[in-house]
């Protein structure tokens, strides 16, 4: 087990005047091995670095890591470990919708706090909500949805669409058909973890597609991308930040330059909070953030946030503090919706080279103050 104490879990002035934090026990639950071990490294630094950034409050945060390992059944015994073991008053980190489908529901029933730094899949949003349950990212379907939004004003009426078969891939495909207005020219399911899309990359050659839309998160993209450039198909790429990311691109190359991509958060928001961040967290790790670090980071500041306000033993003092999203976020304005899900803007980038690197930069905005097509059917 990875035990990262913080600090001292006990009470902390959070500033002159200001409410008194008690300690809380947090258990991050996230992927550190294998072809996901990026998304969940960058969500775990960005958490870190919010509560080193804070002082004092952050050292009442005792904070205990484990590797999921990007297995399901490993998720929900570390979960089971926290929870029993470790007698943790919050969960976080997990990065994979079908992994959060195995473990939030079980440890909201236990009346433990969940705040996603990352998954978001439908089902929680909806029928499955839970007032214990804050996704401080996105509804899996909002970056797509603004995808779709783009394609529209791209011009683009023939799209082929493709995503992983599990939770967040589903997601992914109803989100971009729940704007985009054209035709389809292929929808396709591929494998989680899929690294040959020879097969696939053959289908969008032969569909006369006018536009290709494309959700890979991880070692996927990475792998889709390069062969997508060998292969010589010049078909326009339209995709969500998570294929598009700053890790990605890196390993990827010139051959995502000029590519639009959908995203609630780049390096370059003009906003006092994410110009703190993306300096401090160049020089605490020596790179560029991603949108999962920024995730990461914000989810941090929520729960520090909420600790100004009220202890964690009082649930629904608690909750309601966490209700507030009382917090700088890094995207600017974020408000939580009545399914806890953010309301917020999701932007449209473009891939650019800066001197050696390959990165995003902001070139519109696809959806303002977009909530999520499922808290209706939520009855909290």
């Amino acid at each position: 087990m990875k035990r990262i104490l913080t600090g001292v879990a006990a009470a902390a002035l959070i500033a002159a005047g200001a409410a008194q934090a008690e300690g809380v026990k947090v258990g991050m639950i996230t992927t550190l091995s294998g072809g996901g071990a990026g998304l969940g490294i960058d969500v775990r630094d960005g958490f870190q670095l919010a509560l080193k950034m804070a002082g004092d409050a952050g050292a009442a945060v005792d904070l205990v890591v484990e590797d999921d390992q990007q297995k399901p059944d490993v998720a929900v015994q570390l979960a089971d470990k926290m929870i029993q073991a470790e007698q943790v008053d919050v969960l976080t980190g997990i990065i994979w919708s079908n992994l959060a489908m195995a473990v939030v529901p079980a440890a909201t029933a236990q009346g433990k706090f969940y705040l996603s730094p990352n998954a978001g899949p439908s089902a929680l949003a909806g029928a499955n909500c839970h007032p214990n349950y804050f996704n401080v990212a996105w509804q899996n379907d909002n970056l797509h949805e603004a995808a779709g939004a783009y394609a529209n004003s791209a011009g683009f009426t023939n799209s082929f669409i493709l995503a992983p078969n599990y939770p967040a891939g589903t997601d992914a495909l109803a989100g971009y058909k729940r704007f985009y207005e054209g035709a389809l020219a292929g929808e396709v399911y591929t494998q989680l973890g899929q690294t040959d899309y020879a097969g696939e990359i053959a289908q969008i050659r032969a569909s006369g597609a006018d536009s290709v839309f494309f959700f890979l998160p991880g070692g996927m993209g990475i792998a889709f991308m390069k062969q997508y450039a060998e292969s010589g198909v010049d078909i326009p790429l339209v995709g969500p930040a998570f294929s598009f990311d700053q890790g990605i691109l890196q390993a990827v190359g010139a051959a995502a330059l000029g590519v639009k991509n959908t995203s609630q958060w780049s390096k370059d928001l003009d906003n006092a909070a994410n110009q703190a961040f993306v300096a401090a967290f160049q020089e605490e790790y020596g790179r560029l953030p991603s949108l999962y670090a920024s995730q990461g980071y914000d989810t941090a500041n929520l729960l520090l946030s909420a600790m100004a306000k009220a202890d964690v033993a009082d649930q629904d003092a608690f909750r309601a503090a966490l209700e507030e999203a009382d917090f700088a976020s890094t995207r600017g304005d974020f408000a939580f919706n009545s399914n806890h899900h953010p309301i917020q803007d999701i932007y449209v980038r473009e891939v650019i080279q800066e001197g050696d690197v390959f990165t995003n930069k902001v070139i519109g905005v696809a959806l303002e103050d977009r909530g999520d097509a499922y808290a209706d059917q939520c009855n909290m």
